[in-house]
């Protein structure tokens, strides 16, 4: 996979999307397991590194409503703490997964996780070329009369 791609590690219950780029694979594991897969995989990588979403719904599940979701925040914050981490409402992240998965490849990595508002989103973007970096391409190429 490459930048713009998504790799999105869900609980059991998210909705299984349906598009030409939507790839869903059950997993039978573990979710932190797999989100430390994941990251792990993409820390060799040379060429993608991951920008991470989580549901801004999460900060505000509550244990009484979702047993287990304040132990399973701790240890998410202590998988991620490497990572800089955006928060996004699960509808906003869901919307563009389906708009994305139109042109590019979305693989989507079922958990046995049964809480809610604890989906993982990565998107993938460049390792190598920065946007600073392609920022100053733009401005070199606009001053240049280049389209």
């Amino acid at each position: 996979m490459g930048h713009r791609n998504w790799i999105l590690i869900v609980d059991s219950a998210y909705p299984e999307q349906v598009g030409p780029g939507l790839e869903t694979v059950e997993t039978n594991a573990d979710q932190l397991d797999v989100v430390r897969t994941v990251l792990t995989t993409m820390k060799a990588s040379i060429h993608v590194r991951p920008v991470i979403f989580l549901d801004a719904e999460l900060p505000f599940v509550p244990d009484q409503k979702a047993p287990g979701i304040s132990a399973y925040r701790t240890q998410l914050a202590s998988v991620l703490h490497d990572y800089g981490v955006q928060s996004r409402l699960h509808q906003s992240l869901i919307d563009e997964i389906g708009k994305d998965a139109a042109q590019y490849h979305v693989l989507v990595l079922k958990t046995q996780l049964a809480v809610p508002y604890t989906s993982v989103f990565i998107h993938l973007d460049c390792k190598y070329w920065s946007a600073e970096n392609e920022r100053d391409l733009r401005t070199a190429m606009s001053s240049q009369g280049s389209q």
